[in-house]
């Protein structure tokens, strides 16, 4: 097989884009993240989406993008799983150079959800959960994270205010983030004080529904440095699966997906957990951010909200995570945040970040989680020397 890099990037600013469309949302993170590579034609196209045939009523995106994007008639497909199916995308991006089945690749994660009513996207969030005993008896998917975060703090003695650094931290590098949605710090005691949204889960503890996009170029790794001066290298793409139903695991409180996509990234890559220099995981709700922080070996059974408690996740800290705000204030377009997170991982390892640059970053890790932890997808980034 053969490395593959990075050496594109485009982003769209999340948020709600009423008077956009999804194909130019599509579209902008294409063209940008082209222009940064200095390349006008791919191989092919591949884009992540969980709810546009729900939510705007548009299957069939894969050639629907590429003729938008101005790349009509190269190989096109929608790549799908839940919210990790922008990881996904990447995923079947990084096996078709790495596999030698095509050379420039584009990789675009989009979503489309403010147009919808609340109870739409709800509803669309659940498909994400097991239709028959999970959605089908109410489950929606913040109801499910709510029943984890409820077992996790009655077995580790953890109370609801506990899970406050976990926004508190993502909130405070939204802040230097320009594409984020949310830009504002929060306190401990804001979050407290925040109205419930499924008890214990509150409003400051749940990532909102967004519009965004955004994209990567991919090319053969001995190839890179011919593109862009500062190329990074993807060390490993790795995926696990688990049970739909939290029912059906063997435990409720360990993410086996995450913990399998995890250790084959690292198997891969060759390093351990005290390699990565940041995490960029899934934290949807703080409960997810704490059961991937346990899960890919950076803290143990139980030990997750201690180590945001012990401030060992922010920018200087052990493990710095939602490095430019994360999926609580940069926002969660569903689909696209598994590319919104490489790109930002990408932007760590260039020194790009701006207020936020972990110092000396070299590997960045991203995991995406689809639903409540169904499916994981790794990747292990490396800025190339």
């Amino acid at each position: 097989m053969r490395d593959v890099a990075i050496i594109g990037t485009g982003e769209t600013k999340v948020g709600e884009h009423w008077d956009v469309s999804l194909r130019h949302l599509a579209l902008e993170a294409i063209q940008a993240a082209l222009a940064d590579a200095g390349v006008a034609t791919v191989d092919a196209l591949y884009v992540g989406n969980m709810l546009a045939g729900e939510l705007a009523g548009q299957e069939h995106l894969g050639a629907l993008v590429a003729d938008f994007a101005g790349l009509s008639g190269v190989e096109a497909l929608r790549v799908e799983a839940a919210d990790a199916s922008g990881a996904a995308a990447l995923r079947v991006g990084y096996m078709a150079v790495a596999g030698g089945l095509a050379d420039i690749v584009v990789v675009v994660g989009v979503e489309k959800m403010t147009d919808a009513l609340a109870g739409e996207i709800v509803y669309g969030r659940s498909l994400a959960t097991d239709g028959d005993y999970e959605s089908a008896v109410g489950g929606s998917l913040t109801a499910v994270n709510a029943l984890l975060m409820r077992r996790y703090m009655h077995e580790y003695g953890y109370a609801q205010r506990d899970f406050a650094p976990f926004a508190v931290n993502a909130h405070r590098n939204a802040v230097h983030n320009p594409q984020a949605m949310f830009r504002f710090p929060i306190t401990p005691e804001r979050f407290a004080a925040a109205p419930m949204v499924c008890d214990p889960i509150n409003l400051f503890d749940s990532a909102p529904a967004a519009d965004g996009a955004a994209a990567v170029v991919l090319a053969p790794g001995d190839a890179a440095r011919t593109f862009s001066a500062v190329p990074v290298r993807i060390r490993a793409s790795a995926v696990g699966t688990d049970a739909l139903a939290v029912h059906d695991r063997h435990h409720p409180l360990l993410l086996r997906s995450a913990a399998l996509a995890a250790q084959r990234a690292y198997e891969q890559a060759g390093v351990t957990p005290q390699d990565i220099d940041l995490f960029e995981l899934h934290g949807s709700f703080g409960i997810l951010a704490a059961l991937s922080l346990e899960a890919a070996g950076f803290a143990a059974p139980g030990q997750g909200v201690r180590m945001a408690l012990d401030g060992e996740i922010g920018l200087t800290g052990r493990i710095p995570i939602a490095t430019m705000g994360g999926l609580k204030a940069r926002g969660h377009p569903a689909g696209a945040t598994g590319v919104y997170q490489v790109v930002e991982v990408v932007h760590q390892l260039r020194g790009l970040a701006g207020e936020n640059q972990v110092p000396n970053a070299r590997l960045g890790m991203t995991q995406s989680l689809g639903g409540s932890g169904g499916t994981a997808i790794t990747h292990i980034l490396e800025r190339m020397e």
